[in-house]
């Protein structure tokens, strides 16, 4: 006993510990957010002035004094200006770029740090020792160097903005324990902490009450509403030797369970650990910047030093400065000011304007990554649905007229309201979720709604009361039978049930009278939605742990291609793996926490806005209204935004590819024209403004003015896992639970819990986490992996060293970074 109390204790411990881990991270996020800010703001206060004097001084002289422009221009005031932004504000940059340089590995800071150092050096000489230079060209270009630098530091600071934060959806999942357990010790109720309840404890559940733990009901009868786990929005009636999970909540009824699973081994752990692992399993994305700058920053390097040593050797003198002058401004013109805002500015721009459509991206990568989906998974349960029981039909049981019945509208509409009345005034007292759709019902109809003299209600059956000196019968078919009443209307439940709606049966006075159905109603978008996402050329599937007739039914009025239904949460995360074995780009949408694991697991999660946080901390893109049409508002956008984004760096790098050779002297023999750093300068400028201008033209983007255009995408082979163990005897094989052919019903058996586990090495969408990346861009190519401390990209293989952090291997450049990353992982650990 002792030692078990040890154990359990322990266990709680080690909880804490996760959790003070998961909030130490945020800490260092947050830390890190306000080092940018108090950078950026240092670099935005000395650029602004030394930029708007260096680039409007001449239209300014009719507005500001001219001993204030003489003042402003003078290049030793520039230089005490811009010096702080240079080493100050740029220090993270710098350190990053030279290291990626000395480790022969360059990359967008590289560009950055060569660009700025080169601005600054050329200008210090111009500050310093004008005289050493041609008189047409001693212009400094401070302002190019605080502009850069800002630039930069913006879209950092956006970037560690979306990295924060992706430890709330575990803590959410871990709050929806309750604190407390009402357990049976010794013959007597006592209320314990729920940490300390043990497997074989009885439990006692009261109404309203949420379960603490896994277990197996051994008295009672009671309805429990598992939509947290299962998706399924009608509870579920729980008799004697029926299994009940934790974290679900009892509506009504009160009942007595043996505990089975406690701690890691419940289904809300698995959940957690599913989130968790599918959390830090993904890939940074490859942004085109850096692919490009590996080839373009050693090529601009290259070319500068060919044209001093070309221009020393064969250039009119003095060559040796011409060649100086030549290079520098090379560098200056390279230097990708443009390049700088080209993505952070059109994703800025298109998130802004996302946002306004009722569309949240956490990040820039899911930006990115939701143009190349082909497949949209959908859960049912209050994503195509509405998620709450609403009264469909009133199917009148007239003798005289048969069970369609053929009165006048006005007198049919007139018994409907008598019978909907009478079967709301017996639910009043009830707290099901199907007398709550049937009391809405009436309440929308204006009925006036009294209350039972009598009440009894028998769980998962139907119940039975007196309105007005009447016997009223609620029920199902078995229900009323049972009562002794006479029912001949089985099509009619059979019609309904397999439109997925649930009938119930109203009998008078021993008659039955009529057939009520209640159904979770498909929002009046969702079949629009899903009609214009197959016009772009996505695959959609819905994957639901509901039952096949009504999950058929369902999906069926959306019109989606496949139906798996069935689905146990802890396994949902699994299709979606499979799905993405196939060589699916695949996009999941939920809204509960049972959608957590799958959203995580998905190359883009879309949370329904108004679902669960959990889902919405576990997903790359939140859809406030709750509405579908905010995922094809999502890929339209997503594709707009990538082909913007395109044109910039067309801009950027157009503007370098025309103006390097001119900078190095490629006119000169014929005309005998150079390109001095100013005129690179304002080149450098224009691309940036070609820039901002082209981005801008996102604003007007309207979702509802975008034509339909349907995409060929490629299947990309690659083998993810998120289940590190065997497949226990009768698992469904991936072939089994994924029909090959569309508009197919499949339903998959739900599994043991402990087959479910969270492999550390699990691989990820496309490698490593991309939650919790910087803009610093690095180049995952191939097998490479980032050095944590210092940024650069290097080999596994020929890693100076590894070391083991929470489950995942990080790799060093240099004994010196393995040192520093020893002393504080939490530091360095994405």
């Amino acid at each position: 006993m002792i030692e078990t109390m040890k154990r359990t204790d322990e266990a709680l411990q080690n909880a804490r510990t996760a959790n003070l881990a998961d909030d130490d991270g945020d800490s260092e996020r947050r830390r890190e957010i306000k080092a940018l800010i108090r950078r950026l703001v240092v670099a935005v206060v000395f650029t602004v002035p030394v930029f708007v004097f260096a680039m409007f001084g001449m239209w300014l002289r009719t507005f500001v004094p001219m001993g204030v422009i003489d003042f402003m221009t003078n290049p030793w005031v520039q230089l005490a200006l811009i010096t702080p932004v240079m080493f100050y504000s740029g220090w993270p940059i710098h350190r990053t770029g030279w290291l990626a340089l000395v480790h022969r590995s360059p990359e967008m800071n590289s560009l950055v740090a060569l660009g700025t150092a080169a601005s600054y050096g050329y200008s210090l000489a111009v500050t310093a020792v004008p005289e050493l230079l041609p008189a047409m060209a001693r212009e400094p270009y401070y302002e190019s160097v605080g502009t850069i630098i800002s630039l930069m530091l913006v879209g950092q600071l956006l970037e560690a903005r979306a990295r924060l934060g992706t430890g709330e959806s575990i803590r959410a999942l871990i709050g929806l324990k309750p604190r407390t357990a009402r357990v049976v010790r010794d013959g007597t109720e006592v209320a314990i902490d729920a940490e300390k309840v043990k497997p074989g404890d009885i439990v006692v559940i009261r109404p309203g009450e949420k379960l603490p733990v896994d277990g197996v009901v051994v008295a009672g009868v009671s309805s429990v509403d598992e939509s947290m786990i299962t998706g399924e929005s009608m509870p579920v009636t729980k008799h004697e030797g029926d299994t009940v999970t934790g974290a679900t909540i009892n509506t009504t009824g009160a009942f007595r369970y043996r505990v089975t699973r406690v701690g890691s081994d419940t289904v809300l752990a698995q959940i957690i650990d599913l989130v968790r692992t599918a959390q830090t399993s993904k890939a940074p994305i490859q942004r085109l910047a850096d692919k490009i700058s590996g080839f373009f920053v050693p090529g601009v390097i290259i070319v500068a030093i060919w044209t001093f040593a070309i221009w020393w050797l064969i250039g009119p003198a003095p060559r040796g400065v011409h060649g100086l002058v030549s290079a520098v401004a090379v560098l200056v013109i390279a230097c990708p000011c443009a390049l700088g805002i080209a993505t952070p500015l059109s994703v800025t721009i298109s998130t802004g304007k996302a946002a306004r459509f009722g569309v949240l991206f956490r990040s820039a990568e899911a930006l990115q990554n939701t143009r190349r989906i082909d497949t949209v998974v959908m859960d049912k349960t209050g994503t195509i649905t509405r998620g709450k029981p609403e009264l469909t039909d009133v199917v009148m049981l007239d003798p005289a007229d048969g069970p369609s019945g053929r009165h006048g509208d006005a007198k049919r509409q007139e018994k409907e309201n008598h019978i909907l009345r009478i079967v709301a005034s017996a639910e009043s007292l009830s707290e099901h979720p199907l007398a709550q759709a049937i009391m809405e019902a009436a309440k929308q109809r204006n009925l006036d709604i009294g209350q039972p003299s009598s009440f009894q209600a028998t769980a998962g059956s139907g119940l039975s009361a007196q309105v007005e000196g009447r016997r009223i019968l609620v029920g199902n078919e078995a229900f009323i039978t049972g009562s002794g009443v006479i029912f001949t209307a089985s099509e009619v439940l059979d019609r309904l049930a397999d439109e997925g709606k649930t009938p119930v049966v109203v009998a008078v006075d021993g008659a039955a009278v009529a057939v009520l159905a209640v159904a979770d109603m498909v929002k009046p978008d969702s079949a629009k939605a899903i009609a214009e996402l197959k016009q772009r050329g996505l695959n959609i599937v819905m994957l639901t742990g509901d039952n096949q007739t009504t999950s058929k039914a369902v999906g069926g009025q959306v019109g989606v291609d496949r139906v798996i239904a069935g689905v146990r949460p802890e396994h949902k995360a699994e299709r979606i793996v499979d799905l993405r074995n196939e060589g699916r780009m695949v996009a999941m949408v939920g809204d509960g926490i049972n959608d957590a694991p799958a959203l995580a697991a998905a190359d883009i999660g879309f949370a329904i806005g108004t679902g669960t946080d959990v889902a919405i901390e576990s997903a790359d893109v939140t859809l406030v209204s709750g509405s579908l049409m905010g995922v094809v508002s999502s890929v339209d956008l997503s594709r707009a935004a990538m082909r913007n984004i395109s044109q910039n760096l067309g801009f950027a790098f157009g503007y370098n590819a025309l103006g390097i050779p001119v900078a190095a002297g490629a006119l000169y023999p014929i005309w005998h024209v150079m390109l001095n750093p100013m005129i690179a300068g304002a080149a450098m400028a224009f691309s940036s403004l070609s820039v901002v201008l082209n981005a801008n033209r996102l604003r007007a983007f309207d979702p509802n003015a975008v034509k339909p255009r349907r995409v060929r995408f490629k299947r990309h082979e690659r083998h993810v896992e998120l289940d590190a163990q065997s497949p226990q005897e009768g698992d469904p094989s991936p072939a089994e639970s994924l029909p090959a052919e569309p508009d197919s019903v499949q339903t998959t058996q739900a599994r043991s819990v402990s087959s479910v586990g969270a492999s550390s090495d699990a691989p990820a969408k496309y490698g490593q986490s991309t939650k919790g990346t910087t803009m610093d861009m690095d180049m995952n190519n191939g097998n490479k992996v980032k050095d944590p401390v210092c940024g650069m990209t290097i080999d596994p293989e020929s890693a100076a060293g590894s070391q083991e952090h929470n489950g995942r291997t990080y790799y060093f450049c240099s004994a010196g970074c393995a040192e520093n990353f020893a002393k504080d992982p939490a530091k360095y650990a994405d």
